[in-house]
This record gives C-alpha cells, structure tokens and sequence, in this order.
C-alpha cells in the first residue's frame, strides 16, 4: 500500500511516517517548510520528501492520501484530493485505526512539557525492558527517532490538544483512547483555533470521558485549570505530583538546579534521581513520567534509576557548542511559561555567569500577540535579551523592549543580530536560543560568529 502524507515534516506528521514505513508501507510526503530534525530523519528512512503541493505529487496516485492539520481548504493538493475523490484520512485517525488499536496507549497531554514527559517515560519502560512503541513531537536522544512500534503491549505518545485536520476540528488526542492519561498543566495557547482556556478544557474533559475505569490519570497537583477539568466528570482512578507541594508523588532534597532530588511516593522514599537536566519543571515531568510508568508494571526505583541514564530530547535545553567559554543552547520555548521556567532552571546552575536569552515569537499564538503582556516579565531574569522579530509578527516587540529596559534589543535582521549577540558575548557567557522553527540557523551562524571574532 502507497500512503502519501501531505505536511510530513511536522513533528507528528513525521512519526506517523515512520510508523508506517516500520508496517510495511510505500511511504512518500510533501510540504513547504523542510527544516532538522525532522526532515533529517525522514531522509535517513529512505522516505521521498518533495517539496509543496502541487496535485502532480500524487501522481501515481496513492492507495490513501494522509492530510496534516497546517493544510485547509483552498491548498491545491486537498482541492484535487476532493475533487478527484481520493481516499483520504488525518494523522491521529489513522495512528488510531493502524497502530493504538490493542495496545495499551499512555499519552501525555498539558500545555507545556509533552514532548520531554513522553520521551522520559518511553525511556523508563525500554529501560524496563519492554520495548515500548512511541510517537513523540521530537527526537529523544535515548533513541535517536521520534516514533518507533516497539515489540509490546505500551505504546506511548505525546497527546497534542490541537485540531486533527481540516475536516475534524477535535483535538487529536480524542482519538488515543489511553489506558493511562498524564495532563502535566494547563493555560491558554493555541489562540488560533481556541477562543478562551474554557474551550480547551471542554476538549480535555472530552479526552478524560475516553479513559477507562481500570485506567490512571495522572495530573499536576492544586492545578486550578485542570481541577476544573475534572469537576466536569472523572471515572478513572487519579494520581497527582508536585515537585513543591503535597501530592501522591513528590520529591525531597532537591538541588537549586534540581539536578539532583529524592523520589517520594505517599510518605516512601523510592531513590535518588542525578542527571543533567535543569530546572523545577523537568523535576515534575519525572514524576509523571515515574507515575505513568508504575502503573504500566515498573517499580519506582528502577524508574529513578532509568532517570539518571536519560539524554532528554533534541531542541530540549539541548547544548549545542561552547566557543571560547561561551555555551550555547537550543530551547523550543515558546510560550511565556516555558521561557521562564527554562530561564529559571539556566539561572540557577549558572551561579553568577550572565545569560544571554535570544528569542523568536514563532507560534501561531505568539504571532497574534496573545501573550503579549507576559512575555517582558517571562524574560527578565535574562541578562541580555535579544528579540527578533519576524515579518509575519502581528504586533511590534519594541514594548517588550521598552519594558525590560536597557538590556533588550529588537532586530529585524538575523545577521545583525548574530553580529550583536557575538559582540556582547563574553568567556563563561551562556547563550540560551528558544524557538519552534529553524530561526534560519542561527546556532551554526552564532558558532561561526564566535569563532571568528
């Protein structure tokens, strides 16, 4: 069978590709915005990737044309794909009717932290020996693959509230149906398919309906917005984690950077976790991911000792190369929460070595301006803030200057702002890049840059 699936180089788009392939499949792809890692993993898979959607690319026509959700109405590859009555179906309903069906499915599902969360859990289970199946929204470095099908019952995948298609505007993690459910937090995002917070509880509240009675959901503690959620209706057994509160998993003795902390489940201790991750937030996604995979049959101390061996995910606070003494990370932050979590975690194992935050406002929501007010305050324990602001930004980041003061600069041009970064950059300086695109690679240009001084 010939599947061909338009917007392939999205991270979920990408991984139902390589599922397919791992089933036997023909598998070809097109889209318009090739970027790594991605478009790199494709490519070693031997999956043809063309570029944009011109009806020509489905000729031989394919078995089943799989249709992303970045694709609507009036894209010249749907139009021809309607009017010529070709089979076609989305990502996630395809992931449901060919892979989950079967299979024990733990999703991780919340505003920020799916991706890290997910791939810690998968992690724990392989290291459990169970060689778990997976499709996670990037490449953990345990694995060097977004999605595999794995050789048991677990199948573990990173639960996206964002639409399904075109023609299916639920959530896509509707159609998992998961045995057992982490929601790791929950706030406004995606305003540019949701109208209020209120309508994206609506959709978890419908996810929650999908959880059977033998299950688990595993939430964040004294979390307002998902206690709503759960006010709505719960069937399944619940289970909460907090990293600084009382919950069923919780931690003690933990290091400022959190690099270092101690595992507790109701009042037992089950070990210490050491590993190179920063930061309170990836403390709580261990604790879900530990949560998760106890109630798939793994002990908590073998879960904490799995930790310690986890290589967390590409674009995760990934180091990409110290120059000259200056280091520089690549973050996929992009919502106001996720950057001040991220800094925070940065802030507290630098000690007194300056940070140099660059940002680039890329999400839809980002783009409409929605978190505005709160991105100055996400930044400013930033020692320098360098903020680019791209052509298809709907409002000006020059407020968010202004506000944060002397120390933030708006630039509209990527080699002046590499050439501005690499003139303030000093020896023991740690530069922290955040973006959910390519940011026109500007990390290889910022190594180049330093190197060249």
């Amino acid at each position: 069978m010939h599947i061909h699936i338009a917007g392939i180089c999205g991270t979920f788009m990408g991984g139902v590709a390589l599922l397919a392939r791992q089933l036997g499949y023909q598998v070809s792809g097109s889209d318009t915005n090739v970027y790594p890692p991605m478009s790199t993993q494709l490519q070693s898979q031997q999956i043809k990737l063309q570029q944009g959607y011109d009806p020509g690319i489905l000729d031989p026509q394919p078995d089943v044309v799989i249709i992303g959700n970045a694709l609507s109405r009036g894209n010249p590859l749907v139009e021809y794909v309607l009017d010529k009555g070709l089979r076609y179906t989305s990502g996630p309903q395809w992931l449901a009717e060919q892979v989950l069906q079967e299979r024990w499915v733990l999703a991780v599902a919340g505003t920020h932290g799916k991706t890290t969360t997910s791939s810690m859990l998968a992690w724990i289970l392989e290291d459990a020996g169970l060689s778990p199946g997976f499709l996670i929204g990037g490449v953990p470095q345990n694995f060097g693959i977004s999605a595999r099908l794995g050789s048991s019952p677990f199948f573990v995948i990173e639960a996206d509230e964002y639409d399904t298609a075109f023609f299916d505007k639920r959530s896509k993690f509707i159609h998992y149906h998961p045995r057992c459910l982490v929601i790791n937090n929950l706030e406004f995002d995606h305003a540019d398919i949701f109208p209020d917070l209120a309508a994206i509880q609506r959709q978890f509240h419908h996810l929650i309906r999908t959880v059977p009675g033998n299950g688990l959901i595993v939430t964040a503690a004294n979390n307002q917005n998902i206690d709503t959620v759960m006010e709505q209706g719960c069937w399944t057994p619940l289970e909460t984690f907090s990293s600084s509160e009382n919950a069923d998993w919780t931690v003690d003795n933990s290091h400022p950077d959190s690099s270092r902390f101690e595992v507790i489940h109701d009042t037992l201790r089950q070990g210490k976790v050491e590993w190179e991750l920063l930061g309170r937030h990836n403390i709580d996604n261990a604790l879900a991911a530990i949560a998760a995979a106890s109630h798939a049959g793994v002990p908590p101390r073998h879960a904490v000792s799995a930790l310690a061996r986890f290589q967390s995910v590409r674009r995760r606070m990934e180091k990409r190369t110290c120059v000259n003494g200056i280091t520089i990370y690549d973050d996929f932050a992009h919502h106001p929460t996720a950057i001040a979590t991220t800094l925070a975690g940065l802030r507290a194992h630098t000690d007194k070595q300056r940070i140099l935050a660059v940002l680039e406002p890329r999400s839809n929501t980002m783009r409409m301006g929605i978190h505005r007010e709160t991105l100055a305050p996400a930044l400013a324990s930033a020692d320098h803030v360098f903020l680019f602001q791209p052509a298809e930004l709907e409002w000006d980041l020059t407020e968010v200057a202004r506000i944060l003061g002397p120390c933030a600069r708006v630039y509209t041009d990527i080699t002046e702002l590499v050439a501005s970064i690499a003139r303030t950059a000093q020896t023991g300086d740690q530069v922290l890049v955040m973006s959910n695109g390519a940011f026109d690679n500007i990390h290889a240009r910022l190594e180049q840059a330093l190197r060249g001084r």
